[in-house]
């Protein structure tokens, strides 16, 4: 899917719009929209600091590509360009997990969707404060992400595994905080429905879960390799 380019002098007011949509505005949103695949193989760094800026304040963690290669290199893909910034914890479980990772933009969502990539074996357990993706089953990862609120050693066999990329190092009280009273998507609890995130976005919760917790932005702080 092509996107569009930035332009310098006509049409600025159309420009704001098209930027708001697709990524012109900062450079680093492009590649959300048409990702190359030789920048989707670029290894990540050995580690490296994300600092969180949320709706109830910041976590850091740290991600460690020994831990999980190909999940840690997507996720350094998508925080370099940030992909994360302005998602909302969608489903948070008291005492379980709190997930996000579904754009805003039902756009960039439908570039990603396909985007799958190869498991990685569960080096390090699912303990409390680790991060891990999503899956629907082998070599289904894509961009969703969980945080363990709890020690979770189940999820480290269920359903082929669930491979810890990274772990929050500060703020874990933060992230324990979550709004979690919508709880489980439907139809097992209150919380969105994901494919209506896909779709409509970040309006959709706005409207109908206005109380969910809102990741600002998510940067990319230090680098070790």
């Amino acid at each position: 899917m092509s996107h569009f380019p930035c332009l310098t002098r006509r049409g600025k007011i159309l420009l704001a719009l098209v930027a708001a949509a697709f990524g012109c505005a900062r450079g680093g949103d492009g590649p959300l929209i048409t990702p190359s695949d030789a920048e989707l193989a670029q290894p990540a760094p050995d580690s490296f600091r994300v600092d969180f800026e949320t709706s109830r304040g910041r976590f850091s963690v740290i991600a460690r590509r020994t831990w999980a290669p190909h999940g840690v290199d997507r996720f350094y893909y998508l925080t370099k360009h940030h992909y994360y910034d302005s998602t909302y914890f969608f489903r948070v479980i008291e005492n379980f997990v709190a997930q996000f990772g579904i754009s805003g933009n039902a756009t960039i969502n439908s570039a990603w969707q396909s985007r799958r990539i190869p498991d990685d074996a569960v080096r390090h357990s699912n303990t409390r404060g680790t991060i891990a993706f999503a899956s629907e089953g082998p070599n289904t990862r894509t961009v969703q992400l969980f945080i363990n609120l709890k020690d979770n050693a189940k999820l480290d066999g269920y359903g082929g595994g669930f491979p810890p990329i990274a772990e929050v190092i500060d703020g874990l009280t933060v992230a324990e905080s979550l709004y979690d009273a919508y709880g489980d998507g439907a139809p097992s609890g209150l919380g969105p429905r994901q494919d209506l995130i896909m779709g409509q976005g970040n309006d959709y919760l706005r409207r109908y879960f206005p109380r969910l917790d809102l990741i600002q932005r998510a940067s990319i702080i230090q680098e070790w390799r």
